[in-house]
């Protein structure tokens, strides 16, 4: 079932204290023009809160394995980029420069990285290491991740999963029967790293890390040039990073048509 369909049916019924279907505007559009309007059934805080709690999890494990921050070096690095790009995602929600951003690094092979809603972020070392990624490379990377937790895409996703699980088993299981069988913090870890985007999310993802990094002063070219070496990795395997995203080859086609909207950015950002 369609999820304005589904909202439709719903016209009226709250979900569960999560808050009724709402068509919401998660961003502005920035030089790169990402309009989109998107529907949600669940409250932004409350993902933001499933979201913290399992970002929590995720460090208590690697903690507990010796491999959260172990690298203080590329912890540090990996920081500073962060840290250089969050001032930019005022361009696209005011009120995302004070989220409680957090970043931090995990030591292992896999190639992979992500933001988690409410800006928490991580970054595995085996991404940059075994890439070589340059700053602006890593740069491309963070700003395709805070991306998708400034236009809310788990919340969307999570919505969409929603819509399937309560069209199957009848509206009738928000009106008490279902209630306490809803865990956003495993809703949100389940999206994080097991459902993958849609084309859709990633081609927005792409679009506004290009102006985040342009904004940050770093050439968005390396937006390009990171796709191409994923594309070489993938070579020996599909990355972790690659087996939730599209074809790099359609990717870095889109990227290079959009560098030259951002260069101007990039021209008047330039460290």
């Amino acid at each position: 079932m369609a999820l304005h369909t589904f909202c439709a049916a719903l016209t009226g019924v709250v979900l569960l204290g999560l808050g009724g279907c709402q068509t919401v505007q998660t961003t502005e559009s920035g030089v790169v023009g990402v309009d989109r309007k998107q529907r949600m059934l669940v409250s932004e805080q409350e993902v933001e809160k499933g979201a913290a709690e399992a970002y929590g999890q995720e460090k208590s494990k690697a903690q507990a394995e010796g491999k959260l921050n172990s690298n203080s070096a590329l912890t540090s690095r990996v920081r500073n980029v962060s840290q250089r790009l969050i001032p930019g995602t005022g361009t696209f929600r005011s009120d995302a420069p004070s989220w409680p951003w957090e970043v931090n690094t995990l030591t292992t092979k896999e190639l992979n990285a992500y933001c988690m809603p409410g800006g928490k972020i991580m970054v595995y070392s085996g991404l940059v290491e075994q890439l070589n990624l340059t700053d602006a490379e890593l740069a491309a990377v963070i700003g395709h991740e805070m991306a998708h937790a400034l236009r809310e895409h788990s919340r969307e996703r999570i919505s969409r999963a929603y819509a399937q699980q309560l069209a199957l088993a009848g509206v009738a299981v928000v009106t008490g029967a279902g209630e306490g069988a809803i865990n956003l913090a495993s809703s949100v870890a389940s999206v994080t790293f097991q459902l993958p985007h849609s084309r859709e999310q990633e081609s927005e993802a792409d679009t506004i890390g290009l102006e985040l990094m342009a904004r940050a002063g770093y050439d968005p070219n390396a937006a390009v040039s990171v796709w191409k070496k994923m594309m070489a990795a993938e070579q020996g395997g599909t990355p972790q990073f690659l087996s939730t995203h599209p074809s790099p080859q359609t990717r870095i086609k889109d990227l290079q048509a959009l560098v030259p909207k951002v260069m101007p950015v990039y021209q008047k950002n330039k460290k």
